[in-house]
C-alpha cells in the first residue's frame, strides 16, 4: 500500500510537466554539477580529502545520500498537514504517511545511486567485501528517517513554524554534513562536534561502503550514538503521534 500510494503521487505531482519523472532525476544533477563547479573546480584548494579518488565521485557519493536525506525530511516534516483532511475521514493508519514520503523519494536515489556506481567504475574502483556493509547503512537511513519525519510531522501540527524551521536547519546541516566537503581538515574539536550530527555518520557511512574504507564496526562509539539518538527520535514522535493523532484534524 505504502509502495501504491508513492508511486500515485509521484505521478500526480508531475503529470502536467512534459519531462514528468524524470524531474526527480535531472534535478539533483544539476545540484550535483553546480557544487562540482563551485568545489571541484572554483574552490579546488579548500575542499578537504577525497581518499584518493576523484573528487567528483567522492562529492556525488555524498550528494546522492544527501539529497535524498535532505528530500525526505524537509517534505516529510509537512507529510501529516498535508493529508490530514484527505484521510480524516477515512480508517487510514496516519503514522504510515511518513514511510510514504519515504518510499516516494526511493526512485530519485536509486538513479542518482546507479550514476554514482558508473562513475566509480569507470574511475577503475570496483565490489569489494565491504559493500556488503550498504545493508546496514540502508536500514539506518530508513529508520532513521522514519523516526525524524515522524517527530517532526506531528511537531509540525501542533506548531507550524516547525516545517520553516525544518528548512532553516536543514540549510545549515548541508554544509557540516560532509556532502560536499571533508570535515577532516578541521581542528579535532570541531571534528567531533560536527560528528554529533547523525547525517554525518550516514553520508561518510555510504562513502566507507564504496569506496571500501571501513567497517560500520570500526567506530563502535559513533553508532552507538546514531542509534541512541534514532531510537529517542522514534520513541518521542511515536508518543506524541499516539497522543495528538485524534485530534489532529482540529489543529489544522
Amino acid at each position: 500500500m505504502i509502495f501504491r500510494i508513492a508511486r500515485y503521487e509521484d505521478r500526480a505531482s508531475y503529470q502536467s510537466h512534459y519531462l514528468g519523472l524524470l524531474w526527480e532525476i535531472i534535478n539533483p544533477l544539476i545540484q550535483v554539477g553546480t557544487y562540482y563547479l563551485i568545489f571541484g573546480v572554483a574552490l579546488k584548494g579548500s575542499r578537504g580529502d577525497s581518499g584518493g579518488v576523484p573528487f567528483f565521485v567522492w562529492l556525488v557519493l555524498g550528494m546522492v545520500t544527501w539529497l535524498f536525506i535532505s528530500q525526505v525530511i524537509t517534505r516529510g516534516s509537512k507529510v501529516i498537514v498535508n493529508k490530514v483532511q484527505l484521510v480524516s475521514k477515512m480508517k487510514f493508519p496516519l503514522n504510515i504517511l511518513p514511510s510514504i514520503n519515504i518510499a516516494s523519494g526511493l526512485t530519485g536515489y536509486v538513479v542518482m545511486l546507479a550514476v554514482a556506481l558508473v562513475l566509480l567504475f569507470n574511475k577503475g574502483v570496483f565490489p569489494t567485501v565491504m559493500w556488503i556493509q550498504f545493508i546496514y547503512y540502508f536500514i539506518c537511513m530508513m529508520v532513521f528517517l522514519y523516526a525524524l519525519t515522524l517527530f517532526t510531522s506531528t511537531l509540525t501540527v501542533l506548531f507550524r513554524d516547525m516545517q520553516f524551521i525544518i528548512q532553516s536547519v536543514m540549510r545549515l546541516l548541508f554544509y557540516v554534513s560532509g556532502a560536499i566537503w571533508s570535515i577532516d581538515r578541521m581542528p579535532e574539536t570541531i571534528q567531533n562536534v560536527f560528528k554529533l550530527n547523525p547525517m554525518l555518520y550516514l553520508v561518510d557511512g555510504f562513502r566507507d561502503v564504496f569506496l571500501s574504507r571501513a567497517w560500520f564496526w570500526e567506530s563502535p562509539a559513533l553508532g552507538i550514538y546514531f542509534w541512541a539518538i534514532t531510537l529517542f527520535l522514534l520513541v518521542a514522535g511515536s508518543v506524541l503521534h499516539d497522543k495528538f493523532k485524534e485530534n489532529f484534524i482540529d489543529y489544522v
